[in-house]
């Protein structure tokens, strides 16, 4: 009778990554790292030139520059959201794609437990805001607003608490942040996109399409590629339909997948070199003409009791949480993954608290959502600060509790004793490892052994006759 096959085990959710994927998501955190630190600088002064010469502040925000001819005489304001930002989205589209061609949405099953958590932690949120809503009898305009997960803001306060994440962790928040961003696009441009003007429109499409072929006919130099993104965008900024959709569809255009003999496809090249400007200026300069809000009294109060504001800290604060650990733990069970057993159900919880932090998307889509009221797109935004602080504060606390298991994680990850440039977990089944490893010992012990016949003969010289 011939043995029953052996069940297929099933890779445990947030285990350990292949090692080309862990560079990619360190290489990647590294950058919105120092950009998340720029955003949290930009922010607070912001916050502190608004209300301290706030005329000035004014001034400067809404001054209005670039050819009205062309339909672009925008206010620095507007060049910052629109303009700007086209290169975040940009940066989210080439994520998207690379995510979905050889990251973890590549595959549907494994793709699944993080989409899911991804999908419930922006429909919770957008839940607790019509219920806090319905219940107040406010304006329902800003359910989008605390849908989205910033991550480099959330990478500065993890830099900043001095906490460590294991990669299997960052990897998974950098996922959740990839679809937040992708959904964040969609609702943008659904809800958020007024009248269409279709010359316009046809014009951007017209771009994007001749976009597309020169790529795949493997044209190459920046001259080209960088002036019809600029005509794209301004087609698509006059079109009706918001500007930063021009970013991410011609991020989702470029080639992630390596070939034959290549290092790095062009996606990634291409991501390499634009995601420092995306994180270290775009993103900051839209922080910093974006997020001067009064922070007085009268305003903090004003953002706990209108049912707006309420709504925005909530969703951030409990909706993201519930939504993104809820999504986690249900498709877990009905998917029997198995969690990586050196993490726990809590450091999720930990995570899921960390994507409440939503702020370069969540101002954009709240100035999108009030454009006809100022004062409360104003209020909107000082409680997408203020919710997304308490999110930080909260993910901080249950982070830090587990500070010294992640630190332990992490040194296991990074370990490299045979100094080959390798980290060790990843070599544990290979001979060749294991044999230099001997040597590495052999040669300690042979040192040992020397330095000990050098302390007896000491030894045995001091306990001589005199």
């Amino acid at each position: 009778m011939s043995p029953a096959p052996s069940k297929i085990r099933r890779p445990p959710f947030l285990g350990r990554l292949s090692l080309p994927e862990r560079n990619f998501v360190a290489d990647a955190l590294r950058t919105e790292t120092v950009g998340g630190v720029l955003l949290l600088v930009a922010a607070v002064v912001a916050l502190i030139w608004s209300n301290t010469l706030g005329g000035s502040y004014a001034a400067v925000r809404d001054f209005h520059l670039g050819p009205a001819s062309l339909g672009l005489d925008l206010s620095v304001q507007h060049w910052a959201a629109n303009g700007l930002l086209a290169l975040f989205f940009f940066v989210a589209g080439i994520e998207l794609k690379r995510e979905l061609v050889a990251g973890e949405l590549r595959d549907p099953k494994a793709a699944a437990l993080p989409v899911i958590a991804a999908i419930c932690g922006m429909a919770m949120p957008a839940v607790v805001y019509a219920v806090v809503n319905g219940i107040g009898g406010g304006s329902l305009h800003g359910w989008a607003v605390p849908t989205a997960t910033d991550i480099a803001f959330a990478l500065a306060v993890l830099a900043v608490i001095g906490t460590s994440l294991p990669a299997s962790l960052r990897a998974f928040l950098l996922t959740l942040a990839v679809v937040d961003d992708l959904f964040a696009i969609l609702i943008i441009a659904v809800f958020f996109t007024s009248q269409i003007h279709f010359l316009a429109l046809g014009g951007a499409v017209v771009g994007l399409l001749i976009f597309y072929v020169l790529l795949r006919k493997g044209v190459r130099g920046w001259y080209v590629y960088v002036p019809l993104a600029l005509v794209i965008w301004a087609l698509m900024e006059n079109s009706g339909v918001h500007a930063t959709i021009a970013g991410v569809a011609m991020g989702l255009m470029l080639r992630c997948h390596r070939r034959d003999g290549e290092s790095g496809s062009p996606g990634e090249h291409i991501e390499h070199l634009v995601r420092p400007l995306s994180a270290g200026l775009a993103v900051p300069l839209f922080a910093l003409f974006s997020a001067g809000v009064s922070v007085s009294g009268g305003a903090v109060h004003e953002v706990f009791t209108r049912p707006e504001t309420l709504g925005v800290v909530l969703g951030l604060v409990v909706g993201k949480a519930l939504g993104v650990f809820g999504g986690t733990w249900v498709t877990a069970r009905f998917t029997k993954a198995e969690l990586n057993p050196d993490l726990k159900w809590p450091d999720v919880f930990a995570v899921a608290t960390l994507a409440g932090i939503g702020f370069t998307v969540s101002l954009l889509i709240g100035e999108l959502a009030f454009a006809d009221d100022p004062a409360l797109t104003a209020e909107i935004k000082a409680a997408v600060l203020i919710g997304s602080l308490l999110a930080a504060v909260c993910a901080a606390v249950l982070l830090k509790l587990r500070n010294n298991k992640y630190r332990a994680l992490c040194a296991d990850e990074d370990r490299d004793e045979d100094q080959d440039g390798i980290p060790d977990i990843y070599q544990l089944g290979k001979p060749e490892y294991h044999l230099r490893m001997a040597a590495i010992h052999e040669a300690k012990a042979a040192e040992h052994r020397r330095l000990a016949e050098v302390a007896a003969a000491r030894h045995a010289g001091d306990e001589g006759p005199a």
